[in-house]
């Protein structure tokens, strides 16, 4: 669909199972897991009916849910449907997500054989008090076991997702998880605000009046203390909760998402984004399967992006990354001169020093990355 490799389409597969439900999780999963046989097929049905529109992926994730419960031979299955339907170039990302309660040496080692080449672990802490209070179903010991069996299968590119800002936690706590990490010299690490949604176990609690939740000022002084440890220890923060040991770690796949490239979605609840539209799967693993069992797309419904809503998508999304928005380019692809309509505000926020112009590119600074929700607002 596309001549450059970087903007070559990208596949998201939502593996929707889990052993159990995290108390702060909204993605969306099943606990039973009888129906795993009937949903592989349906994905590899599902996989087919995109042939007329993508051939060629150059990144690949594998997501949930949780894709580490699959065994090694339904995973080897989906892998061999993709490379019998599809083209994987060499050089493709691919990366899957694990638990680390799953990974044991064979299974990891299992994983690089099948081509595999970038695991994102679901740490989130090394504080089992933590870990307890977010419904987690392993332990620090079970975390750090698994970061040492990824490096010894052979895992040169490893990335940790890590969750700060919980109830009742002290900064000094969190600074011993980040701590913690960084003896394992991960090449990405994903370190993400708890946000308690509506819905999960944690937004019941919320609602009832058993929990709080960080104030403003409290993220900020979160925020900015991840940055600054992990900047100072070599990481690049390239996107307001991503950071990198050296660009080239940085994600591939999810830069696709930020930078308006296509990517097909597939499994109950994906998204995908081709042709200024998006669409998405149904929330539901029932109506995803017979849906497909009838022959259909099981697509719950889509949308057209006007260009005023690109514009503002691409806008809100550079602002969240250090690469930031390239004027020029943003006003060939958006027919939106940002310096001609907002140079004003544009300047205000260079002196209140939370974003620079520098080569032509409008940048946040660490500041402005802490409140790039609003700066897309300007």
């Amino acid at each position: 669909m596309t001549d450059s490799i970087h903007d070559m389409p990208g596949l998201y597969i939502h593996v929707p199972y889990c052993r159990s439900k995290c108390k702060y999780c909204n993605f969306y999963s099943v606990t039973n897991t009888a129906t795993i046989p009937h949903f592989l097929t349906a994905l590899e049905t599902e996989l087919a009916l995109y042939r007329p529109s993508f051939d060629t992926f150059d990144t690949l994730y594998i997501g949930g849910g949780t894709p580490s419960v699959l065994t090694i031979r339904q995973l080897e299955r989906i892998m061999s449907s993709v490379r019998t339907m599809y083209t994987l170039p060499g050089s493709a990302e691919i990366t899957i997500e694990t638990n680390p309660g799953d990974a044991d040496f064979d299974f990891m080692q299992a994983l690089r054989t099948m081509g595999i080449n970038r695991l994102t672990i679901g740490v989130q802490s090394f504080d089992n008090d933590v870990l307890s209070f977010l419904g987690r179903r392993h332990t620090a010991e079970e975390a750090i076991s698994a970061l040492e069996t990824a490096r010894k299968a052979g895992f040169e590119n490893v990335g940790l997702d890590l969750i700060s800002c919980v109830p009742g936690q002290r900064i000094e706590k969190w600074m011993d998880t980040l701590d913690r990490a960084l003896t394992f010299t991960p090449e990405h690490l994903s370190c993400y605000e708890l946000t308690i949604e509506p819905g999960t176990a944690l937004g019941r609690a919320l609602q009832r009046g058993l929990l709080s939740v960080a104030d403003e000022q409290r993220q900020y002084e979160f925020f900015m203390k991840t940055s600054e440890i992990l900047e100072d220890a070599g990481y690049i923060h390239y996107e307001v909760s991503n950071f990198a040991r050296d660009i080239s770690f940085s994600s591939r796949h999810n830069q696709k998402y930020w930078n308006h490239v296509p990517y097909l979605g597939l499994g109950p609840a994906a998204h995908s984004f081709a042709d200024n539209t998006r669409w998405w799967n149904h929330r539901s693993l029932s109506r995803y399967i017979s849906d497909i069992d009838n022959g259909n797309r099981p697509i719950d419904d889509s949308e057209y992006l006007s260009e005023d809503q690109l514009r503002f998508e691409a806008l809100y999304l550079g602002l969240r990354t250090k690469r930031g928005i390239n004027i020029n380019d943003f006003k060939k692809r958006y027919h939106y001169d940002l310096y001609g309509h907002k140079g004003k505000i544009l300047d205000t926020l260079v002196k209140e020093c939370l974003i620079t112009n520098r080569n032509g590119y409008i940048v946040p600074t660490r500041r402005g990355l802490a409140v790039a929700d609003t700066l897309s607002l300007l």
